[in-house]
């Protein structure tokens, strides 16, 4: 392994290892990538819980 692989190779893995580190923390702090309404979700066909529908419908 030369000089320049090694570099580059550190450099990805200090990327890696922030980007983690930051995931870690906002799932810690109770950050969310997820907005909380389930209806707009494009990962799912709407909320898990029935209940949330109509929820969801009022604050319309």
């Amino acid at each position: 392994m030369n000089l320049g692989t090694f570099f580059v190779a550190l450099v990805l893995v200090v990327i890696v290892g922030l980007v983690i580190r930051s995931l870690y923390k906002d799932k810690k702090a109770g950050k969310h990538s997820c907005g909380g309404n389930c209806g707009a979700c494009g990962m799912c066909s709407g909320p898990a819980d029935p209940s949330q529908i109509h929820s969801a419908e009022e604050k319309r």
